[in-house]
């Protein structure tokens, strides 16, 4: 794995959440992100699962923000988020990438999850996916690549799983867009 294609895909994710572009990642910007997912999927803004995925992208802004160092309702800048990012990562391992990213695809899969059960689906993911921008003509080569079992279902630690990998560089499936 390579510290820097690592470090190349925290500087996109940096960049793709900081909606208003202003160089710094703020509760609103993680707000507009859910926001704009489920407004991809053509989901009432009102509906639990959509408040599910709000709270969860205020806890992620959150969580990060304490492991940047920064007061509660502040920005976090480039180098702040690259330097917790990175911790969270290389020094806390997976267990706090977990805590940090888990709430987050929990609401991801109850927004996408239309027959309830708990996992997603290959129509489920292409929706998922479709609505964080990815090109729906790379959806079912990606779907294949995640599906490690091969039961054509993705549950929560499979997904937890892939977002790992993609952020240690190891696996080129990005599901958050």
């Amino acid at each position: 794995m390579s510290t820097a294609v690592a470090n190349d895909r925290l500087v996109k994710r940096f960049e793709k959440w900081d909606i208003d572009g202003n160089g710094i990642l703020e509760a609103s910007d993680f707000q507009g992100e859910a926001a704009r997912i489920a407004d991809n999927l053509g989901r009432d803004a009102g509906s639990p699962e959509v408040q599910e995925l709000l709270a969860a992208f205020q806890g992620l802004y959150e969580a990060l923000a304490e492991k940047a160092g920064v007061a509660p309702g502040s920005g976090i800048n480039r180098d702040q988020f690259l330097t917790a990012t990175g911790n969270m990562l290389f020094q806390e391992g997976e267990a706090s990438f977990n805590r940090a990213l888990s709430p987050v695809v929990k609401a991801l899969i109850r927004l996408c999850d239309d027959n309830h059960d708990g996992e997603i689906d290959e129509r489920e993911f292409r929706a998922w996916l479709t609505a964080v921008g990815v090109p729906n003509s790379e959806v079912g080569d990606k779907f294949r690549k995640v599906d490690a079992n091969g039961d054509g279902r993705l549950s929560e630690d499979e997904l937890l799983r892939v977002l790992r990998e993609f952020h240690y560089g190891r696996l080129d499936v990005e599901l958050l867009g």
